[in-house]
């Protein structure tokens, strides 16, 4: 062959590689994001539970029966069409994270504040994955950060307690010292301080989510100072006071010990018998966020970079139903509260620090 002949052959082939590598790459483009929302029909999701475990009856919890709802009413299978992994310390936040985009779950959500630095590694490795974070913001494009105006509703629990105590003296039992925990510690406080500003509020973090023995010292602490009500944002450590109000009710038919659950409804948690001590709870609508930004990833309508917020006026946050703890009387003073916060006739403080 000529030189001329064989460098026109060689032109030829280097031609043909430069459209199939073209049709390659947009090939490639196209199976990038065939993972994401849109009305594709393999949208999947998928949850990391932090430190608390899927089964803390509060935060993690909600969050996993909004996936398990959203995956049922969208005919997906547990498994590959939605699934949780469960963390047993911060460790666990990346590899997890990690895991999950790596098996093509279309969205992926942390749950809690702690793993904003984990999610903000991997979304901005996993570009083409789709990730949230609830109670935490991450700045990038391909995160949702969700937020709730916890202190709206720690506002109303605070007016439920002022309007049920007897003794003049309330417990609030802390998590993590955080600002998602003081949000809660400010509204609860200020909602006390509205009914009734001399009532003393015995502020005590614990520092874990998961010590249900460090909640059950304090409020034999609290209980045994005169405290009558118990408000606890401390996940699986908040069911150390439910185990010290109930031993207490079991004790004394007549103790009047009452605890105000959180996130979830967690009257069950407090039955005693044919008693209860759950006076009620202050619901953070976890499960609604989840499906809401489950739905709007699936739709193709995924908000990546932004921050939503839930708050009492979109039902975000409220208080669970009492099941007659709460007489109506109290129950009417809580809605006109409820009221005047919704419309931004009162405003509660994120923090008290």
């Amino acid at each position: 062959m000529s030189k001329r002949k064989y460098g026109l052959a060689l032109s030829l082939v280097l031609a043909a590689g430069t459209l199939l590598g073209a049709c390659g790459t947009d090939k490639d483009k196209k199976d990038s994001t065939s993972s994401k929302g849109g009305n594709e029909s393999n949208f999947s999701v998928a949850m990391v539970t932090d430190v608390g475990g899927v089964d803390d009856k509060s935060f993690n919890q909600s969050a996993w029966e909004g996936i398990q709802k959203f995956g049922k009413d969208n005919g997906l299978t547990e498994g590959d069409g939605y699934t949780y992994l469960q963390s047993t310390g911060e460790a666990d936040y990346t590899t997890h994270l990690n895991a999950l985009a790596r098996r093509d779950f279309s969205l992926v959500f942390g749950v809690g504040f702690m793993m904003e630095d984990a999610i903000g590694t991997i979304a901005s490795q996993q570009t083409d994955k789709e990730f949230a974070i609830i109670d935490g913001e991450v700045n990038e494009p391909n995160v949702a950060s969700i937020l709730f105006k916890e202190q709206e509703g720690a506002f109303l629990a605070g007016v439920a307690a002022a309007l049920m105590t007897k003794s003049d003296k309330i417990g609030f039992v802390g998590g993590m010292d955080i600002p998602v925990i003081n949000r809660f510690e400010a509204g609860f406080v200020e909602g006390v301080a509205a009914v009734n500003p001399n009532i003393k509020v015995d502020v005590k973090y614990t520092g874990f989510f998961d010590k249900a023995e460090l909640g059950k010292a304090e409020a034999a602490r609290m209980y045994s100072s005169g405290v009558d009500i118990i408000f606890h944002a401390a996940g699986g450590t908040g069911n150390g006071v439910f185990s010290e109000a109930k031993e207490r009710k079991q004790a004394d038919k007549n103790a009047n010990v009452w605890v105000i659950g959180v996130d979830s409804d967690q009257y069950d948690e407090g039955q005693v018998g044919d008693d209860n001590i759950t006076l009620t709870s202050m619901l953070k609508r976890v499960d609604v966020a989840v499906q809401d930004i489950s739905a709007l990833a699936k739709e193709g309508k995924f908000p990546g970079g932004e921050t939503k917020v839930y708050g009492l006026h979109d039902d975000g946050v409220k208080l669970a139903d009492s099941r007659g703890a709460l007489p109506e009387d109290v129950l009417k003073q809580i809605d006109e509260y409820a009221k005047k916060i919704a419309d931004g006739e009162i405003v509660v403080s994120e923090s008290l620090k």
